[in-house]
């Protein structure tokens, strides 16, 4: 205990110290700066009769395992109250006005003090902590009110310090824990190995998500015009490293199907390569006219947030990110079945495209000439597209349920009819 305050006093300070140097510290802090002030709002204002759920997620990847749950308690519940943290400026940015939570904020840094205050503004009736969120402070006082831990979507390595023979810190935080939803046995058998038996194995929430955007995914009839009758390969967060793969690839079989490009980010000197170095029948999706779409073999989108909806359009998907830091979602295109094409080099911590490239469904390139070849071998066997399109959809389905496992036990086990 004395250690940890001793610590997050250093990490603290060491912000601070950071924090004319880095341009993503200074979001951090200045993020949280007035924090408590619109969290006491809140608390001033909640509906006492009514049960606050609070979620903590790091960044979008975590938000989006937990956004099933908060919509399904939306759904049993419209009056509920949902608290949205993040950790990260990156997701806090992106998600801070997300219409399914009654308040997004940052999570003020753990500490007994701020935790003491942050839980007794907001009065949660549990608490939600997605992935590998875990915080001694937040998890002290939570287990201090009685108020139930959820670790949800919880994926856990035996490299951590909580397994190994130093962890014995990190192991009286993760006992803390009401109970654990985990993505897969191995994260169950860790836990167990350290005596917790509050666990069952119930998967990833982000696959009801995904199945849920399948079905109800809107049309874009400016993107069913241009595919006309052409086969399509939607190519989803791509990055410079992707379009060095790509845009050779795309000059060349531009003729024999059609490409629509989403980059990860919308720089018009990116958007600028695309047309230059294809020099044809390209259009930018702002620029083009739905009568003469058709007549374009590239489509280039540039605005956010359309991809998801695009996928249902595609016979192939290359998903970027692989060639940098980490691969992409390539779940969104898996729910809408095709085969799957990424980089060789960050994605062997992606669990389903590990998966989906044992069954076949999913094919790593290095280069140019091997996306060239694979992609080809399928062009040339409908078949085996076809059956690879189903694979992925099936793959999907059948991992879905975590988002009902995790609703079962709230009704069993914590009232939602108020406190």
């Amino acid at each position: 205990m004395i250690f940890y305050r001793f610590f997050s006093a250093i990490v603290r300070s060491g912000l601070w110290l950071v924090y004319p140097f880095s341009a993503s510290i200074r979001k951090f802090l200045k993020g949280r700066k007035n924090v408590f002030k619109k969290i006491e709002e809140f608390g001033q204002v909640r509906n006492p009769r009514q049960p606050v759920y609070w979620f903590h997620c790091a960044s979008l990847g975590e938000f989006e395992q937990g956004r099933p749950l908060m919509e399904a308690l939306k759904v049993q519940n419209p009056k509920v109250q949902i608290v949205l943290s993040f950790f990260s400026p990156s997701g806090y940015e992106v998600r801070k006005n997300y219409e399914g939570a009654d308040l997004v904020c940052y999570l003020p840094l753990d500490g007994f003090s701020n935790a003491h205050r942050f839980i007794n503004a907001i009065r949660p009736k549990a608490a939600f902590f997605i992935r590998y969120e875990f915080w001694y402070a937040y998890f002290s006082v939570l287990e201090q009110q009685n108020i139930p831990i959820l670790s949800v979507s919880t994926l856990l390595s035996a490299d951590k310090a909580a397994f190994r023979w130093y962890g014995g810190f990190y192991r009286s935080m993760l006992r803390k824990v009401s109970f654990y939803f985990a993505q897969n046995e191995n994260t169950a058998q860790l836990l167990r190995q350290i005596g917790i038996e509050r666990v069952s194995v119930a998967g990833d929430t982000r696959f009801d998500r995904v199945a849920t955007i399948c079905d109800s995914a809107p049309r874009n009839e400016l993107a069913a015009a241009f595919k006309e009758e052409s086969q399509l390969m939607v190519i989803g967060s791509s990055w410079p490293q992707d379009l060095d793969v790509l845009l050779p690839f795309m000059k060349e079989t531009a003729e024999e199907i059609k490409f629509i490009i989403a980059p990860h980010n919308i720089h018009e000197e990116e958007m600028q390569r695309i047309e230059k170095e294809i020099l044809y029948k390209t259009i930018r999706y702002s620029q083009v006219k739905r009568e003469t779409v058709s007549n374009y073999r590239i489509l280039i989108i540039d605005n956010i947030g359309m991809l998801t909806s695009l996928y249902r359009y595609g016979e192939f998907a290359y998903v970027g990110g692989a060639f940098g830091k980490s691969l992409h979602n390539i779940l969104e295109a898996a729910t809408f079945g095709m085969p799957i094409f990424f980089g060789s080099k960050s994605y062997r911590h992606v669990r389903e495209a590990n998966e989906l490239l044992k069954r076949g469904a999913a094919f790593t390139v290095n280069d140019t000439q091997e996306l060239r070849d694979k992609f080809r071998r399928l062009l040339n066997h409908e078949e085996e597209r076809l059956a690879i399109a189903d694979d992925c959809r099936q793959y999907v389905q059948g991992n879905t349920g975590a988002t009902a496992q995790v609703m079962d036990y709230v009704a069993k086990h914590i009232q939602t009819n108020g406190r």
